[in-house]
């Protein structure tokens, strides 16, 4: 069945029996929450940070979206002292089924809650929202289609509307033989997710690029058992591509978004006091199991911060 990327990708993720409603993610790749608990005291900081700039409410909003198997809520429930995780309404948002092991008082729901006073945040569920893809030729951009069953593609319509006016501002097509993701489905989600934050702040965090450092052939990728695969949209493999957090930002913005920021995931853990700093070698003497697993922290936050990998995500982060 040969079906534009955008449509592909949406019946192999989330169409009946698609990947993510079949599949968990630790199964497949790795990312922050499955790298290190480090990652969930962070956005525990994060939260206690919102918390105090909301005046401590009643009710304070943790909403996970695209919570994968919940495993980030409900460390972040875990390590909350008593204060905090009374007033705490936590909601993890995905399409799959919930898990059996998760704590009865988080909310397990396919849709984004309104009314969210809080903290929304989204650890790599941008990049797999469904877009398409543009291929540039002597005529002018193409929407490329793709084979359901074998990946291969060949050239489609012209885009048109939206696509074209995405295309025009975020991501213009330079030469012959150039390709574009077309992002403007990710900025919806994003808008939709600052039209229900009522108070409080949202963070994105996703394989990203710059407006003026787009890659030339794209980055559609596929994920299996954790190794890099052809995108081959059959259901079998996670499909992604990165994500122009910076359109995603001008959208937000829209939706009534203030205090944007855009920085890496490292410069971003490091003000939240994730730093990779190794333990002073006088522990090993006096306390060396103590050493030691402060040695394997130092060693999970690093991988967390490290600038050629989880360090050089990108974050997205908007207040209202």
């Amino acid at each position: 069945m040969w079906l534009t990327w955008r449509a592909a990708m949406q019946r192999a993720l989330y169409g009946e029996s698609g990947f993510y409603l079949r599949e968990r993610p630790s199964g497949h790749f790795r990312t922050s929450v499955s790298a290190s608990a480090a990652f969930a005291d962070a956005v525990l900081a994060l939260l206690e940070e919102v918390d105090a700039g909301l005046g401590s409410p009643a009710r304070l909003d943790l909403v996970d979206i695209g919570a994968g198997e919940g495993t980030l809520v409900r460390r972040v429930l875990d390590a909350a002292g008593p204060s905090l995780r009374d007033r705490l309404r936590i909601t993890a948002v995905d399409l799959s089924p919930r898990p059996d092991e998760l704590p009865e008082r988080i909310a397990w729901q396919p849709r984004l809650p309104s009314g969210i006073q809080g903290l929304a945040i989204a650890n790599e569920w941008l990049d797999n929202v469904p877009l398409d893809v543009a291929e540039q030729t002597s005529d002018g951009p193409r929407l490329v289609m793709v084979d359901t069953e074998t990946g291969e593609e060949r050239l489609g319509d012209p885009p048109q509307g939206a696509d074209l006016e995405w295309l025009a501002r975020w991501w213009p097509l330079s030469c012959v033989g150039s390709r574009a993701e077309i992002g403007w489905p990710r900025d919806a989600a994003w808008a939709a997710v600052l039209n229900r934050l009522s108070r409080g702040r949202a963070i994105a965090i996703d394989y990203a690029h710059p407006v003026d450092n787009r890659p030339m052939h794209g980055t559609l990728t596929g994920y299996r058992d954790g190794a890099v695969v052809s995108p081959v949209p059959d259901g079998t493999c996670d499909i992604t591509a990165h994500v122009a957090l910076d359109a995603c930002a001008e959208a937000g913005r829209k939706a009534g978004g203030i205090s944007t920021g855009l920085s890496t995931q490292r410069a971003a853990l490091r003000a939240l006091g994730i730093t990779g700093d190794r333990p002073p070698l006088d522990l090993a003497r006096t306390d060396p199991r103590g050493y030691l697993r402060a040695l394997a922290r130092a060693s999970e936050e690093a991988e967390l911060i490290d600038p050629g990998g989880l360090g050089g995500f990108g974050w997205l982060s908007q207040s209202r």
